[in-house]
């Protein structure tokens, strides 16, 4: 197969995805508290990705803001990432509505039935993320248009499951809506591999910090280019009393400190100076501003340095449109090495 079938291929592999996107390529941008803002998701977009906006704490406002100042550096779709658990959801949803963004993705935990029928009637496609299969189904009969699965490999926030076992675990299994891999992606052949298993296209992150629009701090994009994919760890849970949900970033003396917080809030219960809400609170809380500490201030010792363990395939500081061309043309490359490998274009040897 030349070059040009297995791009052709290619398109057929993730026409879902684009055809649900708007794009020219089903690669979402990974939405990343304060990197995924304008100019990185504006990039991703006028590449033929799709660029989303992390919300993070913003506000109304400041979110209507920030679509506005993406619209003006891209006429291509782009989407929103809205944290389920953020106290003005509903708000920054009708924002959105407004504003006119045709993709709303909601994370960070199960969204309110109200939360997704809201974005549907405004108009807007609703993504959700699926951590299981029975969450996959119950999104689905909730009214989501499409879904993200995102495994453990991931930056941030993470769950306790592998991107390959929960691919194999909801692919096939849901085939009403189309379905997006996230989790330790960085190389065109693993999304050929998810798009083969039936993935409308796959959702990267980490591969994107290092862009050449990103605002990362120049420190920040160095800790990645050093970084290997050992390096990007995830929290520790000291008590089971005190749920944490685990948060994958390179080790540095912020991960170092996250277990002494811990420890001297469950101390302050057990002594009664604390209780049980407030303490949950204050662990939760650890990890807030601590992100914008290393990604935009570049204190990338004593902030939060996310990433996910694809960070040791980030090398060096390319443009978004390399960064995509690259991974498209690594794509083309798997399919057409895969079928010039087929025994069945071979000539048929017969045993003498």
């Amino acid at each position: 197969m030349t070059h040009a079938p297995a791009r052709l291929q290619l398109d057929r592999l993730w026409r879902r995805g684009r055809d649900f996107l708007g794009t020219e390529v089903a690669i979402l941008g990974g939405a990343m508290t304060w990197v995924s803002e304008r100019n990185l998701v504006a990039a991703i977009s006028n590449a033929g990705g799709f660029g989303v906006i992390a919300t993070g704490s913003m506000n109304p406002d400041q979110l209507r803001a920030e679509i506005q100042g993406t619209k003006a550096l891209t006429r291509r779709p782009f989407g929103v990432n809205v944290i389920t658990m953020h106290p003005q959801l509903l708000e920054l949803i009708d924002v959105c509505l407004a504003e006119k963004v045709g993709h709303v993705v909601l994370a960070g935990g199960l969204p309110p039935k109200e939360a997704i029928q809201r974005a549907k009637a405004g108009g807007a496609k609703v993504i959700c993320f699926a951590p299981a299969l029975a969450i996959a189904r119950k999104l689905v009969r909730s009214g989501a248009d499409a879904l993200v699965v995102e495994g453990m490999e991931a930056g941030g926030h993470v769950g306790p499951v592998s991107t390959s076992v929960l691919a194999q675990e909801i692919l096939p299994a849901i085939t009403e809506v189309p379905v997006f891999v996230a989790g330790g992606i960085g190389r065109g052949e693993a999304i050929v591999a998810y798009l083969e298993m039936g993935a409308a296209g796959c959702q990267l992150g980490t591969r994107f910090v290092c862009a050449a629009e990103s605002v990362a701090h120049p420190k920040f994009k160095q800790a990645f280019l050093r970084a290997s994919a050992r390096d990007a760890v995830t929290s520790v849970q000291l008590d089971p009393r005190f749920p944490v949900i685990p948060v994958r970033a390179l080790a540095n003396n912020a991960t170092k400190r996250f277990l002494e917080t811990q420890r001297e809030t469950i101390d302050a219960v057990d002594r009664g100076e604390l209780d049980m809400k407030a303490a949950q609170l204050k662990i939760e809380h650890f990890w807030a501003g601590s992100l914008r500490r290393a990604a935009i201030e570049g204190d990338v010792e004593e902030g939060s340095v996310m990433a996910g363990q694809s960070v040791g395939m980030v090398t060096g500081e390319q443009t978004t449109q390399e960064i995509i061309d690259e991974l498209v043309a690594q794509a083309v490359d798997a399919l057409a090495k895969r079928h010039a490998e087929r025994p069945s274009d071979q000539a048929v040897r017969v045993p003498a």
